[in-house]
């Protein structure tokens, strides 16, 4: 299945909250018993085609999706909001909560993959919410933007870093060291910050597929 034929088969939805409504991209293949919730980086959307085409990936191993803008438009604008992990962390567990609510993942267990700061708010979120969070991807992350929680963080965590993306690597090395669940830190050789490199994408989104299989039930 393509990116574009993945993206055409989700179904769109509204995350609402106090004075918030975040719109979303929901897929749910048949018999899914998981779900894994996105956060996606600075300057990006439900919309990016990185993180669809994993959540595709996902979708074929039979893993529902859900993708979705963690601000809204006039707040995306102040460039402050993209780095404030709080809030993007606060947006993350609406939607987890959203989801708990929603009929057709009631009792689906849930897990996140976060790319850039997205990765940050994952983390936080997972300590912050009452709920049982199954599994952490990390891919491009900054991890180390929640510092003050990687110590409490109980889900198992991959982080995925590019081979030339030499700071993101030192910022990972970091907090990869600082958290005391079960984890891995995965280095793609070749890969830059975006993994745009032919073949590098499909390296991420296969050990994401592994690590969600592997702690979440499918």
């Amino acid at each position: 299945m393509t990116v574009d034929q993945f993206m055409a088969q989700q179904a769109n939805v509204a995350i609402v909250g106090d004075n918030v409504i975040l719109p979303g991209l929901l897929a749910i293949p048949k018999g899914a018993k998981s779900l894994v919730v996105f956060a996606h980086g600075s300057g990006s959307s439900r919309l990016s085609r990185r993180n669809n085409y994993v959540a595709g990936v996902l979708h074929e191993a039979g893993i529902a999706t859900l993708l979705f803008d963690l601000l809204m438009e006039d707040e995306a604008i102040d460039r402050q909001n993209v780095f404030d992990i709080d809030l993007l962390a606060s947006r993350l567990l609406l939607a987890t909560d959203w989801a708990l609510n929603h009929p057709d993942l009631s009792g689906m267990e849930i897990g996140y993959f976060g790319a850039s700061t997205g990765s940050a708010a994952a983390l936080k979120a997972s300590v912050l919410t009452s709920v049982k969070i199954g599994a952490i991807v990390s891919r491009g992350g900054r991890p180390d933007l929640a510092a003050d929680v990687l110590e409490m963080v109980s889900a198992p965590t991959l982080l995925i870093v590019g081979g030339n993306d030499d700071l993101v690597i030192e910022l990972n090395e970091a907090a990869f060291a600082m958290l005391k669940c079960e984890k891995e830190m995965k280095i793609v050789p070749g890969a830059t910050h975006l993994f745009e490199e032919p073949g590098a994408l499909e390296i991420v989104a296969e050990l994401a597929r592994e690590w969600f299989v592997r702690h979440l039930e499918v």
